[in-house]
C-alpha cells in the first residue's frame, strides 16, 4: 500500500476577476475549490491512475471537514487525524495573476496529534511506499521528516520524499527510495545555476553520495532527469503541449513515477510514467486523469 501524509491540507479557493486593484472591492467572474497540499495531490493522481493508496495528515474545523468530503467523494481512502485548535486553511489563489496567492497557516498541532500520526505509521511494514511530501506548519519540529524516517528505518518501508533544503537533506541518511527536487531546489542546496538537463546529473549524484536512492529532478519546460539506484541516467525532453495549470504538476510527477515502477519495477517505465503525469497536469485545469497520462505517454519521444 502507498500511503501519503499532508500535514498542512488546504482548500484552495482559486478565482478570476477583470483586473485586480488594491484598497478596492474585486470581484470575481470565476470561482473554483478544490482540496489541496502535495501529499494529496499525490493521492488524486495515484487514484486516478488505479493505484490505491491512503492519504494521511492533519485536518481541523469547518474547512477540514470540506478537504476530507471533497477528497472521499474522489474515491480516495483518508485516515486523517482531527486536530482540536484552529482549522485547516485556505489558499486563495489569482487565476489570472501568475504566482499570486494568499497562504493560511493551517490549524496548532499538538504533540498529542503528532504521536497519534507516528502510531498510524508505526502500523507500515515491508513493501508499504510512504510519501512525505510539502512544507510543514511552524507548530511542528523541523525534524519532523527525519524523526518519522528514523522510527521506520527498520520495517522495509520505501521513503519518497518531496522538500526542499534543510527538510530533504536530513532524511538523506536514512537513504530514501527516492526524492524529487526541482532544478532549482537542487542548484539552492549546490548554490550553483543548473539550466540544462546535463547540468543537473552530477549534483544529482552527490545527492546519491549522501544516502538517497533514487534522484528524479522536475525542470518544467526543460524536462526531468531521472538518476537512478543502480546508476541508470534517464533524461526527457518536455512533451509538447499548451501549459494550463503548473499548481501539481511536480505531485504529479512523483505520482505517475510511483504508479510506473509499482507496475513494472523498471526505472526507464516509471520515469517515463512520471513525465508523462507531471506534463498532463500541466496541460489540464485539474490533476491529469489516466486518460490524459495515457495520452501524453503514448506521444513521449522513443
Amino acid at each position: 500500500m502507498i500511503y501519503t501524509v499532508t500535514f498542512n491540507p488546504s482548500l484552495d479557493y482559486i478565482v478570476s476577476m477583470d483586473g485586480f486593484e488594491m484598497g478596492m472591492t474585486n470581484r470575481t467572474t470565476a470561482e473554483q475549490m478544490f482540496p489541496g497540499g502535495k501529499g494529496i495531490n499525490v493521492s488524486i493522481v495515484l487514484s486516478n491512475l488505479g493505484i490505491k493508496n491512503t492519504a494521511l495528515g492533519f485536518t481541523a474545523g469547518f474547512t477540514g471537514e470540506q478537504i476530507e468530503k471533497e477528497i472521499q467523494k474522489m474515491g480516495l481512502l483518508t485516515d486523517f487525524i482531527h486536530v482540536a485548535n484552529g482549522i485547516s486553511r485556505i489558499n486563495v489563489k489569482l487565476k489570472d495573476y501568475d504566482g499570486t496567492e494568499i497562504n493560511g497557516m493551517g490549524p496548532d498541532i499538538d504533540s498529542a496529534c503528532v504521536t497519534r500520526l507516528y502510531e498510524k505509521l508505526e502500523q507500515l511494514g515491508a513493501g508499504d511506499i510512504l510519501v512525505l511530501a510539502g512544507s510543514i506548519p511552524k507548530c511542528l519540529p523541523d525534524s519532523i521528516y527525519s524523526d518519522i524516517l528514523e522510527r521506520l528505518q527498520n520495517k522495509g518501508v520505501l521513503f519518497v520524499v518531496d522538500a526542499t533544503k534543510d527538510l530533504l537533506l536530513n532524511v538523506l541518511r536514512y537513504h530514501p527510495f527516492l526524492i524529487k527536487p526541482n532544478n532549482h531546489e537542487l542548484g539552492e542546496i549546490f548554490h550553483v545555476t543548473l539550466d540544462t538537463r546535463e547540468d543537473v546529473v552530477p549534483y544529482a549524484k552527490k545527492l546519491q553520495g549522501q544516502g538517497a536512492g533514487n534522484v528524479l529532478v522536475s525542470m518544467a519546460g526543460e524536462g526531468a532527469v531521472l538518476v537512478d539506484e543502480k546508476g541508470g541516467v534517464h533524461m526527457l525532453a518536455a512533451p509538447k503541449g499548451t501549459l494550463v495549470n503548473a499548481v501539481g504538476a511536480g505531485d504529479s510527477m512523483v505520482a505517475g513515477f510511483l504508479a510506473g515502477w509499482t507496475r513494472k519495477q523498471d526505472y526507464e517505465y516509471a520515469f517515463r510514467m512520471g513525465i508523462s503525469a507531471g506534463s498532463a497536469s500541466a496541460f489540464s485545469e485539474l490533476l491529469a486523469t489516466k486518460e490524459e497520462v495515457e495520452h501524453v505517454f503514448e506521444n513521449l519521444n522513443p
